[in-house]
């Protein structure tokens, strides 16, 4: 059971939604309260029944009333990952970086970790991918306008087009970035595809 201090409830005229932090060890849990404005004379605690596996404390331990801190919200919004246009090749190669067969969902580039996921759309059509090897080399992203910082596999690149070589805009998303090595950590349109260009 958590008992909320009533000095903290006074504050209130009518009905009220309190909600409580309760402080526990290194965690926090909060207790949402739906209570009555105390009136003269009424008893000074007011308390909200939780159990003790989702509070972790111990039954009769005193909670005091307190809103989340904005920087514990903020904390817990997920990282933006890059997105964007750019210009997407094709390719097919015997061996990939990752050393892992080439295959439909095969992506290519210089600038994300191996393992990246990656939508990329199309038109109307996307498809999703993962980073299994490096490339387009420094001077074949430099020649393309928007810059081409990947490489889709032939097999999806067919998929997406019609045609298995082919060299189109593309809009990109990174779903979730690899732990594989880099090839490089700049050139043309390095800020594109990490994001840099928009912090």
């Amino acid at each position: 059971m958590i008992r909320f201090r009533s000095d903290y409830l006074d504050r209130f005229s009518t009905k009220a939604i309190l909600t409580g932090v309760a402080v526990v060890g290194a965690g926090f849990t909060v207790a949402l309260a739906h209570v009555e404005a105390p009136q003269a004379g009424a008893a000074r605690d007011t308390t909200v029944q939780v159990a003790q596996q989702e509070s972790g404390m111990a039954p009769g331990e005193e909670a005091h009333a307190a809103k989340l801190p904005q920087r514990m919200q903020a904390a817990e919004k997920k990282a933006v990952l890059p997105g964007g246009v750019s210009t997407g090749t094709s390719f097919w190669d015997a061996q990939t970086a990752s050393g892992k067969p080439m295959s439909y969902h095969t992506l290519a580039s210089p600038y994300w970790p191996l393992g990246t996921k990656v939508k990329v759309t199309i038109g109307k059509k996307s498809a999703v991918g993962v980073v299994e090897d490096f490339g387009p080399a420094e001077w074949a992203v430099a020649q393309h306008n928007p810059p081409a910082i990947i490489d889709l596999s032939e097999e999806m690149m067919q998929y997406l087009t019609g045609t298995r070589s082919n060299s189109v805009p593309i809009k990109f998303q990174v779903l979730q970035m690899g732990h594989g090595p880099v090839y490089r950590h700049d050139g043309t349109g390095y800020d594109m595809a990490t994001g840099a260009s928009e912090k």
